[in-house]
Order: C-alpha cells, then sequence, then structure tokens
C-alpha cells in the first residue's frame, strides 16, 4: 500500500485508541496479504506529523508509541471544556519525584538523607496509584529497602520519550530564582518607640530630663529637712515640758526620804512649843 493510502488508516486508529499505540500495535492492524512493513509505517507516521503544522493538534511520540494531543499553544482554551481543576502536586512530591527520576534506582532512605526530612507514605502511595513509579528491585542491605525507579506512564504524563529527554540539572539550576542564592542580610532592629531624628532635640530632651529629676530632688531634699525640723522642734517641745512638768511635782511631793521626814519633825515642834 501507499503512504496516502496508509494515512488516513493510521490516523484513525490513532484517534480512536484510548493509549498511544507504537509501530508494531499499528502494523497489527494490517494482514500479510497488505504487504504493510513498519518501514512504511514509519514514514506515514512521520508524513502525518508533517500535516500538522499549523493546526490545533500535533502527532507527538512519547514512550508508550504515537498520539494525537493538543498544542501547548491552544490548551488555556482547550482547558476551559473541562470542569475539574488540574491538579496541583505539592513540592514534596515533586522533589521524590525528580530524585526517582535523576538518581533511579533509589532508595526511601537515600531519598531522605538527600532531602533532609522524612518522606511522607501518602507520596509513594500516590506515586504508585498513578503508576509513575514502581518497586524495580531490593537494596543488599540490612532491612532490604525496596528500590524505586520510573514508568512509561510517567513518561507520558509528562510528555517525553524516554529519560534522555529530561532537562539536565544545570538547566534546573538556572530556571532557580536567583534571589535564593544571595545571603540573606539580617533585618535591622525594631524601633520600639519613635525617637527624635536630630541629636538636637535628643540632647534637648535629655537635658529637660536631667533638670526634671534634679528639680524633684531638690523637693525632696526640702521636703526631708522640713519633716526633720518639725520633728526637732516637737522633741524639743516635748523635752521642755517633761523639765517643767518635775519641777511643779516636786513642790507638792518630796523627791526623797529625808525630805519627807523633815516636814514632819517640824510639825512635832511646833506641836510640842504650843504645848
Amino acid at each position: 500500500m501507499q503512504i496516502e493510502q496508509l494515512k488516513p488508516i493510521v490516523e484513525a486508529a490513532l484517534l480512536a485508541a484510548s493509549q498511544p499505540m507504537t509501530v508494531a500495535q499499528i502494523g497489527d492492524l494490517f494482514s500479510e496479504t497488505d504487504e504493510v512493513g513498519h518501514e512504511q509505517i514509519a514514514r506515514t507516521l512521520e508524513a502525518l506529523g508533517a500535516d500538522c503544522e499549523g493546526r490545533g493538534v500535533e502527532l507527538k511520540e512519547v514512550a508508550s508509541g504515537f498520539r494525537y494531543q493538543v498544542r501547548q499553544d491552544v490548551h488555556p482554551w482547550i482547558s476551559r471544556m473541562w470542569t475539574e481543576k488540574p491538579s496541583r502536586y505539592s513540592r514534596a512530591l515533586l522533589e521524590t519525584l525528580a530524585l526517582i527520576a535523576y538518581r533511579q534506582p533509589i532508595t526511601r532512605p537515600e531519598i531522605e538523607q538527600i532531602r533532609g526530612v522524612v518522606v511522607s507514605s501518602n507520596i509513594i502511595k500516590t506515586m504508585e496509584e498513578r503508576e509513575w513509579i514502581r518497586v524495580v528491585g531490593y537494596r543488599d542491605v540490612p532491612g532490604r529497602p525496596a528500590l524505586f525507579g520510573t514508568t512509561r506512564a510517567f513518561l507520558d504524563y509528562f510528555n517525553l520519550k524516554s529519560l534522555d529527554q529530561l532537562p539536565p540539572l544545570s538547566e534546573i539550576r538556572d530556571m532557580e530564582d536567583p534571589q535564593m542564592g544571595f545571603e540573606q542580610t539580617p533585618l535591622p532592629a525594631r524601633v520600639i518607640k519613635d525617637l527624635p531624628i536630630d541629636p538636637d532635640e535628643v540632647e534637648a530632651g535629655e537635658s529637660e530630663t536631667d533638670e526634671h529629676e534634679a528639680t524633684h530632688t531638690e523637693a525632696d531634699e526640702h521636703g526631708h529637712e522640713a519633716v526633720h525640723h518639725e520633728t526637732d522642734e516637737a522633741d524639743a517641745g516635748a523635752a521642755a515640758e517633761t523639765t517643767e512638768h518635775p519641777a511643779e511635782a516636786g513642790e507638792t511631793e518630796p523627791s526623797t526620804a529625808d525630805e519627807a521626814a523633815a516636814p514632819a519633825d517640824a510639825e512635832d515642834g511646833e506641836t510640842a512649843q504650843n504645848s
């Protein structure tokens, strides 16, 4: 069969298939009487890819085979046909998947050692459910941890034909934010209260504060002196009263036994004289 005859058949088969088709799978559509070889099918696919130039779809070869898909240029409009929002993957999941893709086969403890954090079991489970990774063996160490590797579904999802089409690590580093490489300078200390910017205002404020404190100090000293002066006067008055009261008391009451006996003798003499 000629290529022009093969083109509609191959195109219809790719559109009807739910999965990408390889050259061998497309060749199984023809019988021996059709005399269609793999070389003719390859040339037909090449011609179909050229026919897609300038159209909204393209013929793309991925790991599982060939498929028709929407071009990235028109994808923002076509995506509005589906109400479901596209899945958003966490940074931890993408980092784990990248380590498996670039360093496979790799074990879970090795991933944790590189990332510095524990790999969640949900991350591994999610990637296994999507058939992005699979267990390819076991490390011959104590515990025999499982070795993880990527699958064809991983390559198909990310529109890759083989792992060789992964971007090199040097390009990934260039894609990083350049600000992430800068050393972060420490932030200035926070100002708790507003301070005047003019130094003269600062000195004036300090001098006013000193004068205010000096005024309070002098007032306190004068107050203490007044209190002490009043206390001394009160003590002096109390002492004077104490001195005067004993003198008055001495006139009425004798202070010693001799003085008490003297008046008694005088009264006896006066009584005898009168007799």
